[in-house]
């Protein structure tokens, strides 16, 4: 199992590791400071470097327990040390957007009572899916208008691990045990201090005023599945 070091440290943009498994451009580490797809959030960016050569990461999947990243030439073998460098503006970017959906998608629930259906981040605007039947441009105004002040208010966010009973006990994470697993033993769950707590392995900011201005861009009123889109600034 590769050890996730971007789940204890978002802002970590170099590390060192061994290459456990090489297949051609697939690249198995040890130790990995670099976030996969998952659920709504692209993967980083980056390189990797080994004896003086660079590896273009183009992409990265989390297959069972392996993290396996997507390089641009054949060369690395196992046993090879390598140093990792994340593509920071692109990660940073990703974590405000991804901090602005627990921020938006919790004004909105707790004003209407809709749960996501879905979300997918991007690095120039973002989306979030609603199962609520139909969104008015007033009404979107003041969820901006609120999910803004909670940026403003500088809030701490903080990530933490927890056995999955304690979880499943907690009222306000309860409603999300159909997102755990069969098999899991532990949770992370990502808190927005007096505001929010949710299960996440993404990357996020330590602080809401991080994200910046969370701006309106359009709806899709499309029946009982609507899509929000905005971007940070």
């Amino acid at each position: 199992m590769t050890n996730e070091l971007y789940l204890k440290d978002s802002y970590l943009k170099e590390f060192e590791a061994k290459v456990v498994k090489a297949d051609g451009l697939k690249i198995v580490l040890d130790q990995t400071a670099f976030c996969p797809e998952s659920e709504g959030q692209p993967c980083d960016f980056g390189k990797l470097i080994s004896n003086g050569v660079e590896y273009s990461v183009t992409n990265v999947k989390k297959e069972s327990d392996e993290i396996v990243h997507y390089v641009d030439k054949e060369g690395l073998k196992a046993g090879d040390s390598v140093k990792g460098v994340i593509d920071w503006e692109r990660r940073y970017t990703l974590m405000k957007m991804h901090t602005a959906v627990h921020i938006l998608s919790t004004i909105i629930h707790k004003l209407t009572g809709a749960l996501i259906t879905g979300s997918q981040l991007n690095t120039d605007k973002s989306r979030i899916d609603f199962d609520l039947e139909n969104f008015k441009r007033e009404e979107l105004q003041n969820y901006f208008s609120a999910a803004n002040d909670i940026v403003k208010w500088d809030l701490p966010i903080m990530t933490d691990i927890f056995p999955v009973e304690q979880v499943l006990n907690d009222k306000t994470l309860g409603k999300l045990a159909k997102n755990i697993q069969p098999g899991l033993k532990e949770i992370r769950v990502v808190e927005i201090e007096m505001f929010d707590k949710q299960i996440d392995n993404g990357t996020h900011v330590k602080f809401t005023k991080e994200v910046g201005k969370i701006e309106f861009l359009s709806v899709e009123n499309s029946g009982i599945n609507n899509k929000i889109y905005f971007k940070v600034q």
